[in-house]
C-alpha cells in the first residue's frame, strides 16, 4: 500500500508541478507508447510479427484513449486534491478545536466555581424567598381578606342604593345609561342591563327626554351640579314629581366621565305647597270679599256719622254719635293692617307715593286724635317743634295708617292724662328728615317686652294690668315693615307704670304744591273726525267728550274696516288706536300714506305709557297722545290741527268745592279714582254721560273677566295680555285708577316674576272692580 501511497503522491505532485496541460500531453504520450508496446507484445505472441497496421492500430487506438483516461485521471486528481485541501482544513479546524475546548474547559472550569458559588447565594436566595414568599402568602392572605370585605361592602352599599326610594342612576359623557338602582328600574320598567347602553331618548317621552337632555348638557357645559324639578311619568301612567340633581363625575386623571343622576319624590311636597298656595288664594280671596262687603257700609257710617255731627242734636246724642265715628274709622283702620299683613306675606304690598300737603295732613292727625281723646277723657296735644316742609312726597294713606296705630294705641292704654305727638323736620339736600314722637302717659311697657312688640300677632303681658292683651296684635308689626318700607325706623321706648314713647322717623323728598288752574276750553270750528277704536266703552266715552264739544264723529272697529270706510276728503282730523285685533294704528297709517296723496292729521292713541313721541312722529303720525284720553290732552289736539274761535268759560269746581264730606273718604276716591279726569270729563259732558259709561263698563266686565279667567286657565299669555289690556284702557277712560294700574301689571308679562304674580293682579280685578265702580258712582252722585 505504501508504494501505491507513494506513486500516488508522486503522480500528484507530478500534475501540480507540470501542471494540468502539460501533464496531460506527457500522459497522453506515455498512453500512446504504452498502447504500442502492449500491441507490439501481443501481436508478437499471437503471430510472431509486427506489421506497420499493427503499429499505426496501437498509435490510433491510443489517441482516441489517451483523452478520456487523461480526463478520468485529472478529475482524479482534482478531487483528490480538493479532498486533501479539506482535509488540511479539517485538520486546522480540529487544531483550533482543541485549542478551544482547552479554553471551554478553563472557563468551564471557572464556571463551575462562580456555579458553586451562585448555588451557594441561590440556597440562601431561596430561603430569602420562602421568607418572602411566607410574607407573600400573608399579603394575599390579607388581600383576598380586604377583597371580600370590599366585596361585601359593595354588596351592603348595593343593598343600601337599590333599598333607596331615590333615583339614582349614571350616565356617560354620551349620555348612555351606565347603570342605574332599582328605584330607577322601576320607573323605566327596564332592568339595569336592558337600561344600560340606552339614551333618555330610549327611555322617556320626547317631551320629558327633552328636558333631561338639557339639563345633562347643562352639567356638562359647566362642570358643576344641577338640581331642578320634574315630572317623570312611570310605566302604569304615574305621573310623578321628582326633585333632581345632577353630579359629574371624573377618574383619578381629572377627566370628565359623565354624571351621575339622583331623583326624590316630592309629589306630596308639590301637593302640600299647592295646597298652601291655594289655601293663600282663598285667603286673599276671602279678605277681598270681605274688603269688598265691608268697606263700603264702613264708608257709609263714617260719613253718615260726621254729616249727623254737623248737625243739631243732644251733647249725649253727639257723644254717641262721635263714639261711632270714631269706633268705624278705627275699624277701617284695623281692617287695613289685616289687609295689609295679607299683602306683607305674599310680598305683595307696595307704596305710591304722591305729593302730600304736609300741613293739612299734621292738621287732619290732630283733629281726628283729639276727637278720640275727647271720647275718652283725656288730653291731647299737637306741638309743631320746627317749621313743617308745606309738602313732601310720601305714600300718605300708609303714613295716617302708621300713626293712628300709634295714637290708637296711645289712648288704648292710657287711663288718665293724655297724649302728646310732636312733630319736627330737618333738611338737605332737597329731602325732609322728619321725626313724629307719640307720648302717652298710660301703663307702660314691660322693658323685657319692648324687643317683641313689634313681632306679628304678639301681645305684651303686663304684670300689673291686662290691658296689653286687648288687641289685634297686628298693628305695631304692619307699622314697623310699612316705615322700613319708607326707609324710616320706628323706635320705642318706655318705662312700666310711667308711659311709652315711639318715635317715628322717615326720609321724604320735599315737593312744591303746584297752583291747579281750570284749563280753559276752546271751542273749534266743527270738524268731522274720524276714529279708529276696538274697545266700545273707550269710544262712548271719547265720542261723547268729542260731540260735547261739537265735532261728529265716524268709527271704524278693526283696521280692516277703517282702510275700507276711510275718504281722507271727508275728514279734518283722524284718531288711531295703536293696539287693535287685526292690525296696528302703524298698519293703518302706512296704509293711508301709501294710497293718498294728502291726509287730515293722524293722531296715535296708546294705552302704554308714552316715553318717546318721536317713534310715533317717524312712523308716520302727526301727534301721539296716552289713553285714556284727558279733556287737555284733546283740546290742546283740536287746537292744533283746527281752527280756534272765541274761547268759552269753562267752570271748573275748586279745590275746596269739592264734596267731600270727610277726609277718609276723599283719600278712597283719590286712591281709586283719577279724579282730574274725571273733574275734567264731566265739566264738559256733564254727569250723565259719564254715569252711562260706567253702567256700559259694568255690563261689560263680567264678559272680560270670563274670557279673562278661561286664559288663565289655560295658562295662554298673549290672551291673557290681550284681554287685561283691554280691560285697562277701558278702566282709565271711565277714571277707575285702581283697575286700571292692576290691569297695566297684567298686562305687562316683561315685568320680573309676571306668572307668579298674575294669579294674584287677576284675582284682584276680579274682586275690586265692582266695589270700585260703587264708589265711582258715589263719587258721581255727589258731582250732581
Amino acid at each position: 500500500m505504501k508504494p501505491i501511497k507513494n506513486l500516488a503522491q508522486y503522480y500528484v505532485d507530478l500534475l501540480v508541478k507540470l501542471g494540468i496541460l502539460r501533464f496531460s500531453i506527457l500522459l497522453a504520450l506515455a498512453l500512446v507508447a504504452l498502447a504500442v508496446v502492449v500491441q507490439v507484445g501481443i501481436t508478437l505472441v499471437l503471430s510472431g510479427h509486427v506489421d506497420d497496421i499493427d503499429i499505426v492500430r496501437s498509435v490510433f487506438f491510443g489517441l482516441i484513449v489517451t483523452p478520456w483516461a487523461v480526463y478520468f485521471l485529472s478529475v482524479v486528481v482534482d478531487q483528490l486534491e480538493e479532498s486533501r485541501q479539506r482535509l488540511s482544513k479539517l485538520v486546522s479546524k480540529l487544531k483550533d478545536m482543541r485549542s478551544r475546548d482547552l479554553e471551554l474547559n478553563n472557563k468551564l472550569q471557572q464556571n463551575i466555581t462562580k456555579l458553586n458559588q451562585e448555588i451557594e447565594e441561590r440556597i440562601k436566595a431561596e430561603e430569602a424567598r420562602e421568607e418572602a414568599m411566607n410574607d407573600l402568602e400573608n399579603e394575599v392572605f390579607q388581600r383576598e381578606r380586604t377583597q371580600v370585605e370590599l366585596a361585601e361592602r359593595t354588596a351592603l352599599l348595593r343593598s343600601f342604593i337599590d333599598a333607596s326610594p331615590d333615583l339614582i342612576y349614571y350616565r356617560n359623557a354620551e349620555g348612555v345609561f351606565s347603570g342605574c338602582n332599582r328605584e330607577m328600574e322601576e320607573l323605566t320598567g327596564k332592568n339595569e342591563s336592558e337600561l344600560v347602553g340606552l339614551t333618555p331618548w330610549d327611555v322617556y317621552s320626547k317631551e320629558i327626554a327633552q328636558q333631561i337632555v338639557d339639563t345633562d348638557q347643562t352639567v356638562f357645559a359647566n362642570n358643576e351640579a344641577l338640581t331642578y324639578e320634574q315630572w317623570l311619568e312611570y310605566p302604569d301612567g304615574r305621573m310623578i314629581y321628582f326633585e333632581l340633581r345632577k353630579v359629574p363625575f371624573y377618574n383619578k386623571d381629572g377627566r370628565h366621565l359623565g354624571l351621575v343622576g339622583f331623583g326624590r319624590d316630592i309629589t306630596e311636597r308639590k301637593r302640600y305647597e299647592e295646597s298652601l298656595e291655594k289655601a293663600s288664594r282663598d285667603k286673599t280671596t276671602f279678605i277681598s270679599t270681605i274688603s269688598h262687603e265691608l268697606r263700603t257700609p264702613l264708608n257709609g257710617i263714617v260719613g253718615l256719622s260726621r254729616m249727623l255731627l254737623d248737625s243739631q242734636m243732644t251733647d249725649e246724642q253727639r257723644k254717641h254719635m262721635q263714639t261711632i265715628n270714631v269706633s268705624a274709622i278705627t275699624l277701617g283702620h284695623i281692617f287695613n293692617d289685616i289687609i295689609d299683613m295679607d299683602k306683607f306675606d305674599r310680598r305683595k304690598l307696595e307704596l305710591y307715593p304722591s305729593i302730600l300737603n304736609f300741613e293739612e295732613f299734621v292738621a287732619e292727625m290732630e283733629s281726628i286724635s283729639a276727637l278720640m281723646a275727647e271720647q275718652k277723657g283725656l288730653r291731647f296735644d299737637l306741638e309743631r317743634l320746627t317749621d313743617l316742609p308745606a309738602a313732601i312726597e310720601v305714600d300718605a294713606t300708609r303714613l295716617r295708617q302708621v300713626l293712628w296705630n300709634l295714637i290708637s294705641n296711645a289712648m288704648k292704654f292710657t287711663k288718665e292724662g293724655g297724649v302728646v305727638m310732636s312733630v319736627s323736620a330737618d333738611y338737605e339736600d332737597g329731602f325732609a328728615h322728619i321725626v313724629m314722637e307719640i307720648e302717652d302717659s298710660g301703663i307702660g311697657i314691660p322693658e323685657g317686652e319692648l324687643e317683641n312688640i313689634f313681632a306679628m300677632y304678639y301681645q305684651v303681658k303686663s304684670n300689673k294690668h291686662n290691658l296689653h292683651a286687648v288687641g289685634t296684635g297686628i298693628g305695631l308689626a304692619v307699622s314697623q315693615q310699612l316705615i322700613h318700607m319708607m326707609d324710616g325706623e320706628i323706635i320705642a321706648s318706655s318705662e312700666e307704670g310711667f308711659g311709652s314713647t315711639f318715635t317715628v322717623t322717615i326720609r321724604v323728598p320735599l315737593a312744591d304744591i303746584e297752583q291747579q288752574t281750570a284749563p280753559a276750553l276752546q271751542t273749534q270750528s266743527k270738524m268731522n273726525i274720524f276714529m279708529v277704536e276696538d274697545i266700545e266703552l273707550n269710544i262712548t266715552v271719547a265720542r261723547s267728550l268729542l260731540e260735547s264739544m261739537g265735532h261728529s264723529v265716524t268709527v271704524a272697529m278693526t283696521g280692516a274696516e277703517a282702510i275700507e270706510r276711510f275718504d281722507p276728503n271727508q275728514y279734518d282730523l283722524v284718531f288711531l288706536d295703536i293696539q287693535l285685533p287685526d292690525m296696528t294704528g302703524f298698519d293703518i297709517a302706512a296704509y293711508f300714506h301709501t294710497h293718498y296723496k294728502t291726509l287730515p292729521p293722524l293722531v296715535a292713541l296708546t294705552a302704554n305709557v308714552l316715553k318717546d313721541k318721536n317713534e310715533y312722529l317717524n312712523k308716520g303720525m302727526s301727534e301721539a297722545i296716552s289713553k285714556p284720553l284727558s279733556v287737555t290732552a284733546v283740546q290742546d289736539v283740536i287746537a292744533k290741527f283746527g281752527h280756534t274761535q272765541e274761547p268759552q268759560e269753562v267752570i271748573v269746581m275748586k279745590e275746596q268745592e269739592k264734596p267731600f264730606d270727610n277726609i277718609d273718604c276723599a283719600e278712597i276716591y283719590t286712591r281709586l279714582l283719577d279724579i282730574d279726569m274725571l273733574e275734567s270729563y264731566i265739566g264738559i259732558v256733564g254727569t250723565k254721560p259719564v254715569f252711562d259709561s260706567v253702567t256700559m263698563f259694568e255690563n261689560m266686565m263680567p264678559e272680560y273677566m270670563a274670557v279673562l279667567e278661561s286664559n288663565m286657565i289655560a295658562k295662554h299669555q298673549e290672551g291673557i295680555v290681550s284681554e287685561a289690556h283691554k280691560i285697562k284702557g277701558a278702566a282709565g277712560s271711565i277714571g277707575l285708577k285702581h283697575i286700571q294700574s292692576v290691569a297695566q301689571l297684567a298686562q305687562s308679562p316683561e315685568y320680573p316674576a309676571w306668572w307668579e304674580n298674575i294669579d294674584d293682579w287677576v284675582e284682584e280685578i276680579k274682586n275690586e272692580y265692582s266695589n270700585d265702580i260703587q264708589i265711582l258712582k258715589e263719587w258721581l252722585a255727589a258731582q250732581r
